[in-house]
């Protein structure tokens, strides 16, 4: 199960990056909990999230990278990224690296969570 979700995380992160929001949405269950890094709290359910990344996407030029893969548990994959946060004048405002916390269900991002890399 781990490889599969390992998968779904690439594809998550690709899509990401290239601003293709219903493909990251196709790795995710209809009721995500998804957490708004940005301006705090968290989104549920894809309008929400869509409507997320639409605001903060007009604002920010966010670039995250895989850099490794971690197994917590069954249903739960933490992922180290390199995150590179730009504004549309190409200002850094963030470059450092994050810990990703994910929890499936059924091979789909059921939850995220963000925390400081230790």
């Amino acid at each position: 199960m781990n490889d599969i979700q390992k998968q779904v995380l690439i594809r998550a992160y690709e899509n990401f990056n290239n601003r293709n929001i219903d493909g990251v949405l196709e790795t995710m269950t209809p009721d995500i909990h998804w957490p708004n890094g940005w301006e705090g709290g968290y989104v549920n359910g894809y309008e929400e999230v869509r409507d997320y990344w639409t605001r903060q996407w007009k604002e920010l030029n966010p670039v995250v990278t895989p850099v490794e893969f971690e197994v917590i548990d069954q249903n739960v994959m933490a992922v180290h990224v390199h995150q590179l946060v730009k504004d549309h004048n190409g200002t850094v405002l963030f470059d450092g690296i994050v810990d990703h916390i994910y929890t499936f269900e059924d091979g789909l991002v059921k939850a995220m969570e963000i925390k400081k890399a230790e």
